[in-house]
């Protein structure tokens, strides 16, 4: 089993993929580069955390694709 995430960190990822889906790849590292860029994030940790479920949903997306 998976690690749960918080609710405001799914939302903040599925709002942010609706918004600016050509931004996000399945590579975290540019995919937190993006998160810094189109969102106002203030810790380190939470921009980790939403730019991790980013790319586990886009790499989902694409899987169904």
């Amino acid at each position: 089993m998976g690690r749960i995430r918080q609710t405001f960190i799914k939302r903040a990822g599925d709002e942010l993929v609706e918004r600016f889906a050509e931004k996000f790849t399945t590579d975290f590292d540019s995919n937190k580069k993006a998160v810094e860029e189109v969102a106002l994030i203030e810790t380190k940790t939470l921009r980790n955390r939403v730019a991790g479920y980013v790319t586990a949903k886009v790499k989902k997306m694409q899987a169904k694709a």
